[in-house]
C-alpha cells in the first residue's frame, strides 16, 4: 500500500491539531513526548509505528528534508495510546544525533514550525532492533502499511 491517509484519528490531551505544543513538550521545557492516542486503526492491524517529523526544518539531510524529532517502533496493535513520556516501544534515531523523542526547538527568529506526528498501522507486530533512522524504519515498514494519519501541532520561539 502506497502512503495515504486513512481513517484512523490521532489526537492527544496535551495540544489539539494545528494548535501550539506545550512547552514542557519542547527542547525549550522538559523534553517530554505527548500523550498520543489513535481510534479506528484499519481491519487486521497488528503493529503501530509513530513519527514525529518537522518539514519546516531548513535542513537537507541525505536527500531529505526537515527535522526528525521522533522515530518509535514495534509497538503492538492491541495499543491505543502513548503516555506522556512513555517507554513503550522501540526507539530510533532522531536528527540531534541520539534516540527517543527529542521536542522541538527551531531556530529562533525562524516562525512557527508545523510537527507532524504520525501513527502507522501495520499488518504485522515488529521486532526491528533499536536506532533505525527514519528511511530505514519506512522501507521496512512500508510494505506492510494498513493506514496512517497524524496530528500536527505547531511550535515557535520566543
Amino acid at each position: 500500500m502506497a502512503f495515504a491517509l486513512s481513517s484512523m484519528q490521532v489526537t492527544s490531551s496535551a495540544f489539539a491539531d494545528h494548535q501550539a505544543i506545550p512547552s514542557k513538550h519542547t527542547g525549550e521545557g522538559e523534553d517530554v513526548s505527548p500523550v498520543l492516542a489513535w481510534q479506528g486503526a484499519p481491519e487486521g492491524t497488528k503493529g503501530f509505528a509513530v513519527i514525529c517529523h518537522d518539514p519546516d526544518a531548513p535542513l537537507v539531510k541525505e536527500g531529505s528534508y526537515g527535522f526528525v524529532h521522533w522515530v518509535l517502533y514495534n509497538l503492538p496493535g492491541d495499543l491505543h495510546e502513548l503516555t506522556e513520556k512513555s517507554a513503550a516501544g522501540t526507539v530510533g534515531a532522531n536528527d540531534k544525533g541520539g534516540t527517543g523523542y527529542c521536542g522541538p526547538m527551531p531556530p529562533e527568529g525562524h516562525g512557527k514550525h508545523l510537527y507532524y506526528f504520525w501513527v502507522l498501522a501495520l499488518d504485522h507486530q515488529t521486532s526491528l532492533p533499536e536506532g533505525l533512522t527514519l528511511a530505514e524504519l519506512l522501507k521496512e515498514v512500508e510494505p506492510h502499511l494498513l493506514g496512517m494519519n497524524r496530528l500536527v501541532g505547531t511550535y515557535q520561539r520566543d
